[in-house]
């Protein structure tokens, strides 16, 4: 059966919880050191649909192998047509080409949604790391790199900063019917 990428639904939130709590436990692109719970898991997840933030799954036969969101890069508005990319990926599915296409359909939805930029912020970002490699090849380019800002596992570990430009990012001014800024004149904003 074919991989499908689709929205994430609250009914997902216990594999995406599995996913993340291997990725917590075993890895360092997060540089969280206790795997949340799944109250907390579901917290975020309704944090980022209520701000219409896309948040998608990879699924094959009935089972969940990855899933990605994009969220806020920072709270202040002047930062409301920034997004800030997470992917993880089971490991039994790693290597497959699904955090290629999890990420595609991400920067699809974000270029629709009308963001300008997606940012990726990489735990333990050394150049041959499958996430900034995935990134390179989807156009993003690197952007800065904190030495030695996590330490995680008995090391320390650099944090590397990359960046994708959508709908023309910064060459063009705001899109008044973009989502985020139809959410900031909603709450009263003006940009």
């Amino acid at each position: 059966m074919s991989m499908t990428i689709r929205h994430a639904l609250p009914d997902d939130l216990d594999r995406i919880t599995q996913i993340y709590t291997d990725a917590v436990l075993n890895g360092t692109a997060s540089y969280e050191l206790e795997p949340p719970t799944r109250a907390e898991m579901g917290a975020r997840y309704e944090a980022l649909m209520e701000g219409g933030y896309p948040y998608l799954v990879a699924e094959r036969d009935g089972i969940i192998l990855g899933y990605a969101y994009a969220g806020p890069f920072r709270a202040r508005p002047a930062y409301r047509f920034i997004v800030e990319d997470s992917i993880y990926i089971a490991p039994e599915a790693k290597g497959a080409g699904i955090g290629k296409a999890l990420m595609q359909a991400l920067i699809d939805e974000a270029t629709i949604l009308g963001f300008r930029q997606i940012i990726a912020v990489i735990g333990d970002g050394h150049a041959d790391s499958a996430s900034v490699r995935l990134h390179e090849r989807l156009g993003f380019h690197h952007t800065g790199r904190m030495e030695g800002s996590g330490y995680k596992h008995g090391r320390w570990l650099d944090t590397v900063f990359m960046q994708l430009a959508m709908n023309g990012g910064a060459t063009l001014p705001p899109d008044a019917n973009s989502m985020p800024e139809r959410r900031f004149v909603a709450k009263g904003g003006k940009g």
